[in-house]
Parts: structure tokens; sequence; C-alpha cells
């Protein structure tokens, strides 16, 4: 399995916090934008500088990552979900999961509890391009994968971050 990163070590100050919160809204945002910002919404009085280099600082960390996202109007997405063949589980697993990380279709790619799964959500052209990926990872990957299920996003309500879920960071000091 993939080494886990570990848990930064990060006591995020009131301004860190807000800063997450306004890239959440606005990740155009300039560090020079944030610093007017923080000054006109928040009270915050500082530099540029200094809201450049906590951002750098907390990307470092492992606070938050950065992540190219197309827009959802120009691809489809999938939601795969994989069951596999314990008899086979041992000997083939990483080659799979290589395969599906892997892959340039690959935007989300995890594990969830309950039912042991390996998901992903994979990103398409179209959904032939879907279906001649489907049918090569079975041709490789066949004796590990019992059930490949998998469901075409339609339609995408939702993407992003709400700012408000950043409120956690300060929770503590409440």
């Amino acid at each position: 399995m993939p080494e886990k990163q570990p848990i930064p070590d990060w006591n995020l100050s009131e301004r860190d916090t807000i800063i997450l919160q306004e890239l959440a809204r606005d990740p155009q945002l300039t560090s020079r934008g944030l610093r007017d910002l923080l000054a006109e919404e928040h009270d915050i009085d500082v530099s540029h500088v200094t809201v450049n280099e906590s951002i750098r600082r907390m990307r470092a960390d492992g606070v938050f990552r950065e992540a190219l996202v197309p827009n959802e109007e120009h691809l489809f997405f999938s939601l795969f979900e994989f069951q596999f063949n314990p008899e086979g589980f041992d000997e083939h697993w990483r080659d799979a999961l290589e395969h599906v990380r892997s892959s340039r279709h690959t935007f989300m790619y995890f594990l969830s509890d309950g039912d042991y799964q390996w998901k992903t959500i994979m990103m398409f052209e179209d959904r032939e391009q879907e279906s001649k990926w489907i049918h090569e990872f079975y041709k490789e990957h066949g004796e590990l994968v019992n059930n490949l299920r998998n469901s075409v996003v339609t339609n995408v309500l939702k993407f992003g971050t709400d700012p408000e879920l950043f409120e956690v960071f300060q929770e503590d000091e409440e």
C-alpha cells in the first residue's frame, strides 16, 4: 500500500484559517488581494509577503493540497467501485493499484470501509473512451477483479470546498 502522509502538526492561527476560507471562495486570489481582503473584511493588517509566506508554509506542511481541476462541463465523470477476488489479491493487487493510480483518467482514488473496496472518480471525453478503459482493465487485471461497478455522474451539482469547513481548525481555541 502507498505510504500515508504524516498529519501536519499545524496550529492554525485565525489569520491562516481565514486565508484558507478566502482561497476556498476564490482560488485565484493573489496574495495582494488576500492582504486587502484581510484588512477590509477581517480587520487584519499584514503585508502581502506575510500572506504569501503563510500560504507557502501551509502548502509545504500539507495543510492543503492544490490540484488542477478541469471544468466538469468539458469531461464526464464516472464513479468506479472495485471488488476483488481474494484468491488473486496477494499476487495481483499492487499491479492493479498502480494501473488505476497512474491512469490519466483517474481524478481521485480511495479506499472505503464497509465492503472493502477501492473506488475512483475518473474523467473521460466520452462513453466510448470509458468503455475502452474498462475493457483494457479487465484484460490486464481480470484475475483480480470480481466486480467493477461504474456509475456515470450525470450532473455535477456541487464542485468545491465550502470555506466554512475550515472553521473546524478554530474550534480548539474557543
